[in-house]
């Protein structure tokens, strides 16, 4: 048998090393699934000290497996707790778990797999929590996680709110309310983000675009009860303790207040709430009223709705009767 050359020698040996390193890869791989197991096993029984160990282990013998890399970053998340101080040992838990949340999402968000897919977005809102005030609170490092969140799924509200509650935590104002506004573009059908958009302008101190979100929320649910009830209460708030109010524009929200209301109790008549505020509203336009004999039959017709408010009560509370 005649010897094989030099050339031919080197390739043979770089055939053998390549078929020993795919054997090599193989082995990682098997002993990578076989330990995911037991590592999903201590997880499930919430032992994250004992799941990240494991976890580790999967990845070390199978870097690719993205999927391992969202439970090792929830094991070490698990294990971190909430401080009024900052200690060294708990901050590199989130730390080594910022680092797994954002391994997974690297890995797993071009996937064909749809479960990676998912995996890979839940990796970034983990990410998005562990930069958030009351962990890691680094906010310029939240901002363009969530940012990414919205361009994967710009059809979702959740993602802008929570931009925007960044931005407004932050002071940026101006920000905030465009996200917002964005929210809404992306899902106008949806009274919630309404309710949210409502929220935020009265933070602000902005009564009147909140009473326009909080219309705009009740539009789209004409049938609901709840819209125009919330509106009346808005309006009854502001009515009680806006000190820069006039008589005349308390009497203006008392009215308008009124107004809501009765839509609301029209839709629902023993809406029990509904009754309640009605009733203040009414004790509210007493005290704003100069004719005695209207204020007494205001503060009549309020403990009317006050006692039939009650008996609704005493009849949820027995069984009695629904709404």
């Amino acid at each position: 048998m005649r010897a094989l050359s030099g050339a031919s020698r080197t390739l043979a040996m770089l055939a053998l090393v390549s078929v020993a390193a795919a054997g090599c890869g193989q082995w990682g791989q098997l002993k990578a699934q076989k330990v995911f197991k037991d590592a999903n096993s201590a997880y499930q029984k919430q032992d994250y000290k004992k799941a990240a160990g494991l976890y580790e282990e999967v990845v070390a013998n199978d870097p690719e497996k993205g999927l391992a890399y969202f439970f090792l970053g929830n094991s070490y998340d698990n294990q971190y707790k909430i401080t009024s101080e900052r200690i060294p040992e708990n901050d590199a838990l989130l730390e080594k778990a910022v680092v797994a949340y954002q391994t997974c999402a690297d890995k797993t968000l071009n996937s064909a797999d749809p479960n990676d897919q998912i995996y890979g977005r839940r990796a970034l809102e983990y990410l998005a929590l562990a930069y958030g005030t009351d962990k890691l609170n680094d906010p310029a490092k939240a901002e363009p996680v969530m940012i990414q969140l919205i361009q994967l799924d710009p059809a979702e509200p959740a993602n802008y709110i929570a931009l925007a509650r960044l931005y407004e935590e932050a002071g940026v104002y101006d920000e905030a309310e465009k996200v917002l506004l964005m929210a809404k573009a992306a899902k106008p059908d949806d009274p919630a983000i309404y309710s949210v958009l409502a929220n935020y302008y009265n933070r602000q101190g902005d009564f009147e675009h909140t009473i326009q979100a909080l219309e705009e929320g009740a539009a789209k649910e004409p049938s609901n009860p709840v819209g125009p009830f919330t509106i009346a209460t808005y309006y009854w708030d502001n009515a009680q303790s806006n000190f820069r109010l006039s008589s005349e524009q308390k009497m203006e929200n008392v009215q308008k207040g009124l107004s809501s209301i009765d839509k609301a109790i029209s839709l629902r008549p023993e809406y029990m709430e509904a009754l309640v505020y009605k009733g203040l509203l009414l004790r509210t336009q007493a005290n704003l009223e100069k004719d005695p004999d209207k204020q007494q039959a205001l503060l009549k017709e309020a403990e009317t709705l006050h006692d039939q408010a009650e008996e609704i009560r005493r009849r949820k509370a027995t069984g009695a009767g629904t709404e």
